[in-house]
């Protein structure tokens, strides 16, 4: 399942820097063997071949912009750019590699007590497509939750140069907390009064490499130009004391990944 070993060492210095700055990168993660079985198993859920029911599909916006996304579309046909798709938990594949021993011990370095996930997603840009995804946080009122998570971990399927749309982060942004109440996308004027784009990092990546990111972190990416796919699997673990706040529908019930502490 893996490329190489993961000493404590390595493990403590990633997680210092984690809580530092917001996010951190952990390279050579996966072996080439997993990546290409959650690569064949992406394209086959993308196209149709294989199916689970309750997955959420979200097709670029031909427009490329994020305001022209549409929602509550569902699966479209095999050739449509999906630009999302979560609930993959429900695929056995990927499911093993979200619970993963190395995984387990970085979330046990941050949450000691039972785990469950809000989400795992693929984030997809195709090759010549990809919306723009401007400076936003994952928390917040939109997310629903009791209490904001903390910790998504970000595997690279396929290689995330800049020209491909990788994922580009706001160092230290975590540290004063939400931008908004609501969360989610940061506005305009609060990005330029932060001067973000003067603090932008891009974090290109390669293909299995592992990216840890803060909730509270803006991060953002650009469309993908390049000829390649760029795909990234994330995954964000939370106490699983959290509780679905929604009150229009039904509240959610979240999965649990690993038990208490060990």
């Amino acid at each position: 399942m893996f490329r190489r070993e993961i000493p404590d060492e390595e493990l403590d210095r990633t997680l210092d820097s984690y809580r530092a700055e917001g996010w951190a990168l952990l390279s050579s993660v996966a072996s080439e063997p997993t990546l290409e079985a959650l690569r064949a198993r992406a394209s086959d859920i993308t196209s149709g071949r294989v199916t689970y029911p309750g997955m959420f599909f979200q097709p670029d916006a031909p427009s490329g912009r994020y305001e022209d996304l549409a929602f509550g579309q569902g699966w479209q046909g095999p050739d449509t750019p999906y630009r999302k798709i979560e609930k993959l938990e429900l695929d056995p594949l990927f499911w093993a590699w979200l619970q993963n021993p190395l995984f387990e011990r970085i979330v046990r370095r941050v949450l000691p007590g039972a785990v469950t996930i809000y989400r795992a997603v693929l984030f997809n840009k195709s090759p010549r497509v990809g919306s723009d995804l401007p400076w936003h946080q994952d928390a917040g009122r939109f997310w629903g939750l009791s209490q904001d998570p903390e910790l998504q971990i970000w595997t690279a399927l396929d290689d995330a140069p800049k020209a491909a749309g990788c994922v580009e982060v706001f160092p230290r942004s975590h540290v004063p907390g939400l931008a908004t109440p609501l969360g989610g996308v940061v506005p305009k004027e609060k990005a330029l009064a932060a001067d973000a784009e003067a603090h932008a990092l891009a974090v290109p990546v390669r293909a299995g490499d592992v990216m840890l990111i803060h909730n509270h972190l803006w991060h953002r990416s650009g469309p993908n130009t390049t000829d390649a796919p760029r795909r990234g699997f994330t995954v964000c673990y939370m106490d699983a004391a959290t509780r679905c706040t929604r009150t229009k529908r039904a509240p959610r019930a979240f999965v649990k990944v690993f038990e208490g502490g060990v």
